[in-house]
């Protein structure tokens, strides 16, 4: 597999710790990386998660803007400043710190989202939300409209 694909619904458990999905976790160990990196989205309140490829992605957004400018320092802070590494352990759980759980809305479940060079990280109930909003703005776009916020 080449990148994070489908969703999936799991537990944390008593202690804060969550299975990533075993297809997630594959994607990762396939991308050299040992762990996860993972941020608030900057865009909705969900968390970004993934390993190199969503590192060297953020990196080319950053390499496109003149550094010291604004946008990208505000995007850089919002990317790397707010990131935080997370560690699998032998049984491919992270812990969610109390940082991103409180940014996501997180309490006693977790829906992770593939997309491809990264996947998201929500709190069920909120996904289920943006997904209806998902669903029919892409069917706008597939019929060549475009996105309305």
């Amino acid at each position: 597999m080449h990148g994070f694909v489908s969703t999936y619904t799991m537990k944390l458990d008593a202690k804060g710790r969550v299975s990533v999905p075993a297809p997630f976790r594959q994607v990762l160990a396939a991308d050299g990386f040992e762990g996860l990196y993972c941020f608030p989205a900057p865009d909705m309140p969900a968390l970004d998660a993934g390993g190199n490829r969503l590192l060297s992605t953020l990196e080319s957004r950053l390499d496109g803007l003149t550094p010291y400018s604004e946008a990208h320092d505000l995007l850089s802070t919002a990317f790397y400043g707010l990131s935080e590494i997370l560690k699998l352990d032998g049984d491919g759980r992270i812990v969610l710190t109390e940082t991103l759980k409180s940014y996501a809305g997180i309490a006693s479940q977790v829906t992770f989202v593939g997309q491809a060079y990264k996947f998201q990280i929500w709190a069920p109930e909120r996904f289920a939300d943006y997904l209806t909003e998902a669903r029919a703005k892409a069917r706008e776009v597939l019929r060549g409209g475009t996105v309305r916020s």
